[in-house]
């Protein structure tokens, strides 16, 4: 399929190396960054209602930079003064390094898996087994809190923010090739938003295991994913994209080879047509042969 315009659902990214940026310079397509869910945060009120106790707990474990935001959001909201001597457990390199906007980074106890992987943070969690541990997650859970479970990590998930629809406004255009897709809640606002989807001729990108399977369940045909050998997004895309535009260079040069054939059977076609003439002059000379015989006997008599 002629790809020429892609809506990536995520925020549009603030710096201007983005992978994204050289796909559009590389191959002349339009990508659009415009998210189909957003996030709330949780009201005080609502925290509440959970009967989880923030002060309880010596440790927190934080996977996404939303989970920062929100939970100092709800500390404050709560009237709680984050202790210094709170440590802080992170999955990437990236996420300790956000919470420098909330804190001193280099007066605090941070520590972080340095692979960005859940299962490198574990051996670090063991270490401080006698941590109480608080977990920020959206109402959405991913597939890090089971890395916790499966290694009997001894915490408390607190849902302090929640994934909902980011509706498309009446007459807002759709005019997409191809979506990209990184979470199931984003496949279903898709569904939410436009019902007749199943009649959209449009490429399908997804990210991760849990949004397969919901694409998948929804019957959506995954058309890029990511692969070892394209292990990110935006060089899945890449990959694609080459794909296609050189098999629509190949169709073009089939087009352009059978064009220049055309003109040339045309011009084929006269020589055939005068042939024929020929063919007339020989039955005329044998003609003539014949009648000569009978003009000499003519003479004889």
């Amino acid at each position: 399929m002629n790809v020429k315009k892609i809506l990536v659902s995520q925020p549009r990214p603030t710096s201007d190396k983005s992978p994204y940026f050289d796909l559009e310079k590389k191959y002349g397509v339009e990508i659009v960054f415009r998210p189909f869910i957003k996030v709330e945060g949780l009201t005080s009120k609502e925290f509440r209602q959970s009967k989880i106790n923030v002060p309880e707990y010596s440790a927190i474990i934080l996977t996404a930079r939303t989970a920062i935001d929100h939970f100092f959001r709800l500390c404050k909201e709560l009237r709680y003064n984050v202790p210094d001597t709170l440590k802080y457990f992170c999955v990437s390199e990236t996420i300790a390094h956000y919470l420098q906007k909330y804190v001193v980074y280099r007066k605090r106890k941070i520590f972080y898996s340095e692979s960005g992987k859940m299962e490198d943070l574990i051996p670090i969690i063991a270490k401080h087994n006698k941590e109480t541990y608080l977990m920020p997650v959206s109402d959405v859970h991913n597939d890090k809190a089971v890395v916790l479970d499966n290694n009997k990590v001894k915490y408390v998930k607190a849902v302090m923010y929640r994934t909902v629809s980011n509706n498309f406004k009446p007459g807002e255009p759709f005019d997409y090739d191809m979506l990209v897709f990184f979470t199931p809640a984003g496949i279903r606002s898709y569904i939410s938003n436009f019902p007749d989807y199943a009649d959209r001729h449009v490429v399908i990108a997804a990210m991760g295991s849990t949004t397969l399977e919901e694409a998948t369940k929804v019957g959506l045909t995954v058309d890029v994913t990511i692969t070892p050998e394209n292990p990110s997004m935006a060089s899945a895309i890449g990959h694609y994209l080459k794909k296609a535009q050189a098999e629509e260079e190949k169709e073009e040069k089939k087009a352009a080879k059978k064009a220049a054939a055309k003109p040339a059977a045309k011009k084929a076609a006269p020589k055939k047509a005068a042939a024929k003439p020929a063919a007339k002059k020989t039955v005329t000379k044998a003609a003539s042969a014949k009648k000569a015989p009978a003009t000499r006997k003519a003479a004889k008599k």
